[in-house]
């Protein structure tokens, strides 16, 4: 397949490419990062999105804090944390951005050598990250392909494909890797309200991959499984706490107790990037709270009074108990979740 990239370096190799998502479906609209603002803002407004491919912009992005010319290695190393945190709070959810950025950190605080060395050091430590998810998106695809049969009726929510990492995607990745192997798959893709990221990204990245995609209102999914018209649902994730619960786009858990109701298969796919072993539980998670204008005016539009009170989560928490198998780059891992690949940080 033609596999999207949404985040790169630029052609002279000094600044990060991405594709503007928030103009998806309408434009494909190329933006270059070209300091650590460029990158904060793409992170926080959803120009780069999906918790892979933060972690990847926020790994390369944070290079931008040194061009090799700085005074002193230790100069560099005070840019180059300075810039992490600034990045890591972002967008506090997914594991993905601390647990890359923190990888590029570490690297600088172990390094010897020059400034400059420093800096052509980092950007190939980021270039291993971004390399790194790519291999993972296709294990993660062709091992979560071998739980859809010929025919496989597959709902997913939100945008969990190559628009949100470095590779083919991690719960998408299955469903091309499916297509591939010459087995017929259709999916419905949930809206994924507010801003839309269904409906938007994920019916826009199959519909160009060529893989049949319904789109559907997201309280429509229940009404879909009672009529048997669903075989399994596959969601990504943001992060994967110790005992397998998980954080994921909101209305993720309302999905897996429709699913469990239903006696449909829930499964979760994710990089190993994503699994958080210093996150005991998912109650140990910090729920990102966006704009409340994202659910009064969005898209420009006001669809609420504009004085009232919002709540605005950007994820929430399924319950390991509600979940049937989570799909790493390393295995297809069941309940009762004892055997997670959880990552290093260094």
């Amino acid at each position: 397949m033609d596999v999207i990239q949404p985040v790169a370096w630029t052609s002279d190799g000094t600044g990060v490419r991405i594709l503007d998502q928030r103009a998806l479906p309408a434009r494909e609209i190329y933006r270059e990062l070209r300091s650590i603002d460029d990158v904060c803002d793409a992170i926080a407004t959803l120009a780069v999105r999906g918790a892979p491919a933060i972690g990847i912009a926020g790994a390369m992005g944070v290079t931008l804090a040194v061009s090799g010319a700085e005074r002193s290695t230790s100069d560099a190393v005070d840019a180059i944390s300075a810039a992490a945190a600034r990045i890591a709070a972002s967008r506090p959810t997914a594991v993905n951005l601390g647990w890359a950025l923190d990888r590029i950190v570490c690297a600088a605080r172990t390094h010897r050598g020059s400034p400059l060395d420093l800096a052509i050091a980092l950007r190939a430590g980021a270039t291993r990250i971004l390399d790194e998810d790519r291999a993972m998106c296709r294990r993660i695809g062709e091992l979560g392909a071998t739980l859809l049969p010929d025919g496989a009726r597959v709902l997913t929510h939100c945008n969990a494909g190559a628009l949100a990492t470095g590779g083919m995607g991690t719960a998408l990745a299955a469903i091309y890797v499916a297509a591939e192997q010459g087995r017929r798959v259709e999916v419905f893709a949930d809206e994924t309200r507010p801003l839309l990221q269904g409906s938007r990204l994920t019916a826009w990245e199959l519909h160009r991959a060529g893989i049949p995609v319904t789109v559907l209102v997201d309280g429509a999914a229940a009404t879909l499984m009672r009529a048997g018209a669903v075989d399994l649902c596959i969601v990504g994730a943001d992060r994967i706490a110790a005992n397998g619960d998980v954080a994921n786009k909101i209305d993720t858990c309302a999905l897996a107790v429709a699913a469990r109701y239903h006696g449909v298969p829930f499964y979760v796919a994710a990089p190993e990037s994503t699994f958080d072993g210093a996150t005991a539980t998912g109650a140990d998670i910090v729920i990102e709270e966006r704009s409340a204008d994202e659910i009064r005016c969005g898209f420009g539009t006001a669809t609420a009074p504009a004085d009232v009170s919002v709540r605005n989560p950007a994820f929430d928490v399924t319950p390991a108990a509600l979940i049937s198998a989570i799909v790493s780059d390393r295995a297809i891992h069941r309940p009762p979740f004892v055997d997670l690949p959880f990552a290093s940080r260094s």
